[in-house]
């Protein structure tokens, strides 16, 4: 499905038929399109759309996020994975903190059981983070 063009967000580019590769949930998913463009928040604003499609109509529950939050989320992510609970020391400059420390194995047993589809994500990720860099 296309993203839509005639929302707050206004897409300047878009992954069309998003449910299809949406990794763990391709093909059942609500996910429909996503995008970067601007943000229905502030006109000055760009901005990350996920569109959704509940009940056949595009979805409130779509979420849109300000660039640097999704970069922060990605961020977390990693250093969760990388989390030492007996030190308890941060591994980004975000000063994440251990909440559940009897959980924290689940998050790298999450990616564990997941690695398949997430390990060549976070490849492409490094691969496109390495040549933007070098720009």
């Amino acid at each position: 499905m296309n993203v839509p063009k005639h929302l707050s967000h206004k897409p300047i580019i878009a992954v069309n038929d998003y449910d299809k590769i949406d990794a763990l949930y391709a093909n059942r998913t609500d996910a429909r399109a996503l995008s970067i463009g601007q943000a229905q928040y502030d006109d000055d604003e760009i901005s990350l759309k996920v569109f959704r499609i509940v009940g056949g109509k595009w979805s409130r529950q779509s979420e849109e996020l300000p660039i640097h939050r999704n970069l922060d989320l990605s961020i977390l992510f990693l250093a969760s994975l990388m989390t030492d609970i007996d030190s308890n020391y941060s591994q980004s400059s975000l000063r994440e903190e251990i909440i559940e420390t009897s959980r924290v194995s689940e998050i790298n047993d999450y990616y564990k059981l997941h690695e398949r589809k997430l390990k060549p994500r976070l490849i492409e990720l490094k691969k496109i983070l390495d040549k933007f860099l070098t720009l």
